[in-house]
């Protein structure tokens, strides 16, 4: 109990290093290889929760009651990914904080690419006609 206590009251700032807990006591465990596992794991959270807060378009003529549901799951995954990120990010690791915002930046470049391909699709698609 007084080395978890020990180990908490240490980092109440931003610091470098391996030594991070992160979500679970023992991970990353001291490790090099698992530290950078942990901070690619939450660049992976982080981009994935970007891409899923942009709403999916629905066709018309959906189901009210499939794309509530639909929608609802999004939710909860996109909730759920960014409660685990920001619990990581309170190890005040500066790696894991790096590797969160790149992670949240990355993913809405992609949302945000992916919308214009659909938008320059839809554009072409009405001029060819």
């Amino acid at each position: 109990m007084m080395n978890m206590k020990k180990s908490m009251e240490r980092h109440m700032s931003l610091y470098w290093g391996k030594d991070a807990i992160l979500l679970f006591p023992s991970w990353p465990n001291h490790n090099v290889g698992m530290y950078f596992l942990s901070c690619w794991f939450v660049f992976f959270l982080a981009m994935v929760a970007e891409i899923l807060s942009n709403k999916p378009t629905f066709k018309q003529g959906t189901n009210h009651i499939k794309g509530g549901l639909i929608q609802a799951t999004i939710y909860f995954f996109r909730v759920s990914f960014l409660y685990l990120i920001m619990l990581a990010v309170m190890s005040f690791n500066l790696g894991i904080f790096i590797a969160a915002v790149v992670g949240h930046t990355f993913g809405f470049f992609l949302a945000k690419c992916h919308d214009i391909y659909v938008v320059n699709k839809e554009k072409n698609n009405e001029s060819s006609i």
